[in-house]
């Protein structure tokens, strides 16, 4: 894997965007090209190896997500009940978006600072090298971007992603409280104490990305490996394969990457640093990454849900005992955000608390 480098170097960003038509190319550069890609196996997800396919009506609904999110840290929910004609209509949002021009996109192109807007996936500064994608980032209202991208007609773009975000933060609250009813917690006790009670205290980010056809595949990566850093993250594509999770070595087989199938009218849920840290270490945040291919355009939109900017996520006291107590200290979504800019897949053993450190030595 290429190395790691400073998450607060922002020159790699800012050369992605005086080279608008890589993806044009015939052959992979030497920037985009990626080693130890294949240092790990990779499967197609068969018998125990199969993610979990959850139905949000399903009556056991609690004890299946307690499941997956231990032995998992994903699954596939089905049964949402997201009208299929929004995901239609975010679908060709999307295409519109990364067919434009390159100058066009440029536009739209984040500055230094801002988390919106058009460039490099946002943990593209960890790497040295470049990834075979694009994204565009949209945190807060997509207006400001989407009037430089369209001057005259932005209004459908604003409109469909304003919607879809609204209709995901109650996605996911519901299966917020589903997977804290999991780790034992009372209805009251959710409401007097969880991150987010109510869909008006959930923080989201959406990330629309775009892995174009590759002419090797074999030697770059469409997203890097990488665990996501709020509670959970909701993920929809475009029918069109790509992601990968990892599985590490247990009694079936050695660490392996294992490819997510496309089920229809399904979204793949993650779970995140956050999770991990309020569940005191019980919930696993899952390693994936996402791989290209020669044939087929993907894309995909990430939708990363979070509590508000002053809220501490702590691990649940009721998870705590006498003897094992918090694993991890009380940190807020920006906070822990800063600390993997500096440490990145570091982040969550520097909040270990001293004595955890010490019993694991």
């Amino acid at each position: 894997m290429p190395s790691l480098k400073d998450g607060s170097d922002a020159t790699l960003g800012q050369q992605r965007l005086h080279q608008p038509n890589i993806f044009q190319l015939d052959s992979v550069p030497d920037s985009y090209v990626w080693s130890d890609l294949d240092s790990h196996p990779i499967i197609d997800p068969t018998g125990p190896d199969s993610i979990p396919l959850i139905v949000l009506t399903d009556p056991n609904i609690v004890q299946k997500v307690r499941k997956a999110c231990e032995e998992w840290g994903v699954f596939q929910l089905a049964g949402h009940g997201i009208k299929t004609d929004l995901l239609n209509k975010l679908e060709s949002q999307i295409n519109r978006l990364f067919a434009l021009p390159a100058h066009q996109k440029l536009r739209a192109a984040k500055s230094n600072g801002d988390v919106s807007g058009y460039g490099l996936v946002p943990i593209s500064s960890f790497f040295s090298k470049f990834m075979w994608s694009e994204g565009f980032t949209i945190s807060g209202s997509p207006l400001q971007h989407a009037q430089k991208l369209w001057p005259n007609d932005y209004t459908s773009f604003c409109e469909v992603v304003e919607e879809y975000n609204e209709v995901m933060k109650r996605l996911a609250n519901r299966l917020l409280q589903v997977m804290l009813l999991s780790l034992g917690l009372s209805q009251e006790e959710i409401n007097q104490t969880g991150p987010i009670r109510d869909p008006n205290d959930m923080s989201t980010a959406i990330q629309l990305n775009s892995y174009p056809v590759c002419p090797d595949p074999d030697r770059t990566i469409g997203l890097a490996a990488h665990t996501d850093s709020g509670l959970l993250t909701l993920l929809y594509q475009n029918g069109i394969s790509g992601l990968q999770v990892l599985r590490p070595k247990d009694d079936i087989g050695p660490t392996r990457w294992l490819t997510v199938p496309v089920v229809p009218n399904t979204f793949i849920i993650n779970i995140g640093d956050l999770m991990h840290i309020l569940s005191n270490g019980r919930f696993r945040s899952v390693v994936h990454r996402a791989v290209v291919n020669r044939v087929h355009h993907r894309i995909s939109v990430g939708c990363f849900c979070g509590p508000l900017a002053d809220v501490k996520v702590a691990p649940v006291s009721k998870l705590a005992g006498p003897e094992r107590g918090p694993v991890y200290r009380p940190v807020t979504w920006p906070e822990y955000q800063r600390l993997r800019g500096k440490v990145f897949d570091k982040a969550l053993q520097a909040l270990k608390m001293q004595d955890e450190v010490k019993r694991e030595d």
